[in-house]
């Protein structure tokens, strides 16, 4: 934000642009004037103009990827598949779109009849740090195709290439339709609680999701869609291949440097197999050495901020257990300074009880008796993102599968692999029912039930 200077996690001496706070009143009025006109816009013509966005977007794609490297630290490898999948984000929208927004008839009932889908109105798209572009992209086409104007609200770790995206984006629709509102958490708030604004979609920490559910509770007909994070469990079963199980756990830890909702934060292991598991996990995780994010062969970049650093060395400070790989922060890696840490993992022997997410490289691992002592330990936090299961048998991952209460369940999979072809969210602390991923656009639209006699 204005007067405070930022620096580029991966070279402190990289100082950043300062970005000033938008005009959320300003945006909210262009946002409500545009409505009207934008929701009796044909669909073929939204699609067309998103299309015209898909097109520069793509163009961009390199000078997206390397400004996500910069801002945010993460490799230029995730960078660049982060902005494919906002590319390829808009054709399985306006598929989603044909599919969810069609009129339905033919019902059965007394009179002739349909359901049609109405659009709601302003919609705020609260994005994060980790995925800059991808997540608040997904519900700015969502709401964008459904006929809501959209008014996006970066993080402000990430303010200057959400701003060329958004330059990219708002060349292709008329005043107001698409908007990008900078700012921190006063901006946040202000946008989201304005009453004018049909829709929130946020993507971020459960306190702050949980405070924005208080605030709109009273106004029943703003929708709210919450994205809040996960202390996601991978389950390694007696029968896994433990070296595929070993190299998703590090993946899974490791990739955006543990800052991801579906992150692998959590490893519980059969008894039996235990000891060679953590040889091979170990040897896996050796792989993610902390290097610059601008390398092509850099798979683990530093974390977000001095913050995220500190909240690292609480958790190596207070984290009970024995240290299987202690960790530690690197001031400097390749002559350039930064907020680097190296992977950690701790063995554990409490119950795994946590309602905290970790969102740094640091892995519990936890050694389970039998299959029913490892669904306890998954179930020991009040997350309900992802869990994955190691098994050769198909059983055995259904028999354990139906007991995990997570929104996503992945057999021989890491816990991050969630394409944009599946919806994608979570239960309890996780999230409020409202997917991202394939299919949000269900949550964009208001159904009206019509039905007519003697016309």
């Amino acid at each position: 934000m204005a007067g405070e200077p930022r620096c580029s996690p991966a070279d402190l001496s990289v100082v950043l642009p300062e970005v000033a706070p938008g005009d959320v009143v300003a945006a909210v009025e262009a946002a409500v004037a545009a409505a009207g006109g934008w929701a009796r816009t044909p669909l073929p013509e939204r699609i067309a103009r998103l299309r015209e966005a898909q097109r520069a977007l793509s163009a961009a794609k390199d000078e997206l990827a390397r400004g996500i490297a910069i801002e945010t630290g993460k490799p230029l490898t995730e960078a660049l598949g982060e902005v494919g999948a906002v590319v390829a984000k808009i054709d399985l929208t306006i598929a989603d779109a044909e599919r969810h927004l069609a009129e339905e008839g033919n019902l059965g009932g007394p009179h002739p009849a349909l359901i049609r889908r109405r659009s709601r109105g302003p919609a705020a798209v609260i994005g994060p740090f980790n995925f800059p572009l991808h997540l608040g992209h997904g519900a700015n086409v969502a709401h964008l195709l459904a006929g809501n104007p959209v008014i996006f609200k970066p993080s402000p770790l990430a303010a200057c290439v959400a701003a060329r995206y958004g330059e990219l984006m708002l060349a292709a629709f008329p005043p107001g339709v698409f908007q990008i509102a900078q700012g921190g958490g006063a901006e946040g708030e202000a946008l989201c609680l304005d009453p004018r604004v049909r829709s929130v979609c946020f993507t971020g920490s459960v306190p702050v999701g949980k405070a924005l559910a208080r605030a709109l509770a009273e106004d029943f007909s703003k929708d709210l869609a919450l994205e809040l994070g996960g202390s996601n469990a991978l389950i390694v079963c007696a029968d896994a291949d433990l070296d595929k199980a070993a190299h998703a756990a590090a993946e899974g830890a490791c990739l955006t440097a543990g800052q991801r909702c579906n992150a692998t934060s959590r490893v519980i292991v059969e008894r039996s197999i235990a000891r060679e598991f953590q040889s091979r996990f170990l040897d896996a995780l050796a792989a993610f050495q902390p290097g610059d994010p601008l390398l092509a062969t850099t798979k683990l970049g530093p974390v977000i901020s001095a913050a995220a650093v500190a909240r690292y060395e609480r958790l190596l400070a207070g984290t009970q257990g024995a240290w299987l790989l202690p960790g530690r922060v690197e001031p400097e890696v390749g002559g350039k300074r930064g907020h680097f840490v190296r992977p950690a993992v701790v063995l554990r022997e409490d119950d795994g009880a946590t309602d905290a997410e970790c969102f740094v490289p640091i892995i519990s691992l936890f050694i389970a008796d039998d299959l029913d002592a490892a669904v306890r330990l998954q179930s020991a936090t009040p997350f309900g993102l992802t869990a994955s299961v190691f098994t050769r048998s198909e059983a055995t991952f259904r028999a354990v599968g139906e007991q995990l209460e997570v929104g996503n369940l992945y057999a021989n999979l890491p816990t991050t692999f969630s394409p944009s072809t599946l919806p994608f969210g979570g239960l309890g602390s996780s999230g409020n029912h409202r997917p991202g991923g394939r299919g949000f656009i269900r949550f964009t639209t208001d159904e009206q039930a019509v039905q007519w006699a003697g016309l």
